[in-house]
């Protein structure tokens, strides 16, 4: 049972490279597979987001339960992160959301790599930098906005409604979600970064 978590987490990884792929393949195997294929792939990386999705408040809640926690899992859990946000940000530009995607997705994008060297150069000097309130509530919104991405981009493959009535508002709040975690996902990088300077300006620094 204390390997539970980090299996979930594993999971995690995996679901999210599926999303990425099942959404690749839809759009680049697209002269390939009839419209049902295409459909049943957008459906399935929906689904397996949503999963990967809830997997990030599972594995955590029975590590701490359980009382498993450790250090690989500590190390693999951001990594399934990162890979999750990534593989649907990359996705949902395959489907060719980029116009609409693109500024908010490349802030988060920059602003998780730009933490993830801060990280590591910190851990290199032994200092660590512990994960904010804010930043634990960032990866929430994160995943919310971009399932709401993906559900509005994929909507056809659901059988929705084709009313613009409909589909134009839920795509308009979907595009706000991402910019309100995209500005949420900054302001976390800047309190990591203040962290940093004064960590690394400190005695430990020497």
């Amino acid at each position: 049972m204390n390997r539970l978590p980090n299996i979930i987490t594993g999971l995690r990884l995996g679901l999210a490279l599926f999303t990425f792929f099942a959404l690749a393949g839809a759009t680049m195997l697209s002269d390939r597979l009839t419209p049902e294929t295409q459909f049943a792939l957008e459906r399935w990386a929906f689904w397996a987001f949503v999963v990967a999705a809830l997997t990030d408040f599972v594995d955590g809640w029975l590590a701490r339960r359980l009382h498993a926690e450790t250090i690989w899992g500590a190390i693999l859990d951001p990594i399934a992160d990162k890979v999750l946000v990534c593989g649907v940000i990359l996705g949902l530009l395959t489907l060719g959301q980029s116009g609409d995607v693109a500024i908010p997705a490349a802030l988060i994008l920059f602003r998780e790599f730009t933490v993830s060297a801060l990280r590591e150069v910190a851990a290199g000097k032994g200092v660590s930098l512990p994960v904010t309130l804010l930043a634990k509530w960032k990866t929430t919104l994160q995943l919310l906005a971009l399932g709401a991405e993906l559900l509005t981009a994929t909507w056809s493959a659901f059988d929705l409604p084709d009313d613009p009535a409909i589909l134009g508002p839920a795509t308009l709040a979907a595009h706000i979600l991402l910019w309100i975690a995209a500005v949420v996902t900054l302001i976390t990088g800047a309190q990591y970064w203040e962290q940093a300077r004064k960590a690394l300006s400190g005695p430990k620094a020497g």
